[in-house]
């Protein structure tokens, strides 16, 4: 398999203010949010970054996605730097992230053609894809509703089509099915591995197991930062379940669960 996206050695630390130092329960004044992260994903691949909340996933995604700048390290999607070659990287690339905020008072309509505009999405193309996703997520009758008369069901379909106007080589998914509905989940669920029949290469964090159990083709689990294991699905499973595997591991590495 073709090597799409390496990363390597990336690190970020982030400045605690007073109350999140409450909130993380520390007197110290800087997190490390990622802590010398290494991982390869292939292309036509789901890929899955699996950790407890506060692990680090959000973050190397935001990096990966050109949002933020790591304090050292690298990261090359299909040999171009996030770092040095981010303008090349968007190009390439759809983000979806539940911290995504659509804005009210704004339609799918609008938001897809001001996306695609973004892109510079030849019209043609554009109505051919429109027509595609929201037919594929139910978003046609809703296409001149405010987002904010919209559930969050149909806000997440409507942001996963936005992630997809320019027909990405990869699409970064922070917690795809996070806040969701059994049936929307599903239908998410269901379109990922859609994304990877297609061809493309699908980069998700989570901490659903299930969700990872029946897309991903790897997985890598992070904890406090650091990659601590990286293979097939299989092999990391090692013949357990990955919920029984993942609190094996945690045990091991972060001292049990409090």
């Amino acid at each position: 398999m073709k090597e799409l996206l390496r990363v390597q050695n990336l690190c970020k630390t982030f400045t605690l203010s007073a109350k999140q130092q409450r909130l993380e329960k520390t007197n110290e004044k800087r997190k490390v949010a990622v802590d010398n992260l290494s991982f390869s994903a292939y292309d036509g691949e789901i890929f899955g970054l699996l950790g407890p909340n506060g692990a680090g996933k959000t973050t190397t995604l935001r990096i990966l996605s050109t949002l933020i700048k790591p304090d050292s390290g690298d990261a090359f999607l299909d040999g171009k730097s996030v770092v040095r070659e981010a303008e090349q990287v968007r190009t390439k690339i759809g983000f979806l992230t539940s911290e995504l905020k659509l804005e009210d008072y704004f339609t799918p309509n609008y938001l897809f053609d001001f996306f695609s505009d973004l892109y510079h999405v030849d019209e043609q193309v554009r109505a051919k894809r429109k027509h595609s996703l929201f037919t594929r997520f139910g978003i046609s009758r809703f296409a001149e509703v405010k987002i904010a008369d919209l559930s969050t069901g149909m806000r997440q379909k409507v942001s996963l089509a936005i992630a997809l106007v320019h027909d990405p080589e990869v699409i970064i998914f922070d917690e795809p099915t996070n806040g969701l509905d059994v049936i929307t989940a599903k239908t998410v669920t269901d379109f990922l591995l859609e994304l990877k029949q297609e061809g493309k290469t699908v980069i998700i964090s989570t901490h659903i197991f299930s969700l990872v159990e029946k897309t991903c083709d790897r997985v890598a689990i992070i904890i406090d930062g650091k990659l601590v294991t990286c293979d097939a699905l299989d092999k990391v499973k090692n013949g357990l379940s990955l919920e029984d595997r993942f609190f094996a591991i945690y045990e091991e590495v972060a001292g049990g669960v409090e």
